[in-house]
C-alpha cells in the first residue's frame, strides 16, 4: 500500500520509512498518510499519521435479537419492529 508523505523538511526516507513501520506496530493499522517534521531537538520528530480506517457493522437490539439490518427478519417481526414504542425520558431540573 501506498502511503502519502508530508516530509516539508526532506527528513532522509529511511527515517520516514523507520517512523510508518513504528506507528503500524503500536497501532496495528496500515498508515495511508503521515506528516513528519524535526521537533527542534537534534534526532527527535514530529509524527502525525492518518490509518486506514477500520470497517464496522452496527449492531442493535431489536425485539430480543442482535442484528445489524432487518434482512433475516420475517413479516411478523418486521411488524414487530413497525409498531415498537420508543421511550423517552423528559427530565425536569429543579422546579
Amino acid at each position: 500500500m501506498e502511503v502519502l508523505v508530508h516530509n516539508p523538511e526532506n527528513i532522509p526516507q529511511e527515517i520516514v520509512e523507520k517512523a510508518i513501520e513504528m506507528m503500524e506496530k503500536e497501532n496495528g493499522r496500515p498508515v495511508v498518510e503521515i506528516t513528519i517534521r524535526r521537533t527542534g531537538e537534534p534526532e527527535e520528530y514530529g509524527i502525525i499519521p492518518v490509518f486506514a480506517k477500520v470497517p464496522f457493522q452496527r449492531i442493535r437490539r431489536i425485539t430480543g435479537y442482535l442484528v445489524g439490518d432487518l434482512n433475516r427478519f420475517n413479516n411478523g417481526k418486521r411488524a414487530e419492529v413497525q409498531d415498537r414504542v420508543k421511550h423517552s425520558c423528559v427530565c425536569l431540573r429543579g422546579e
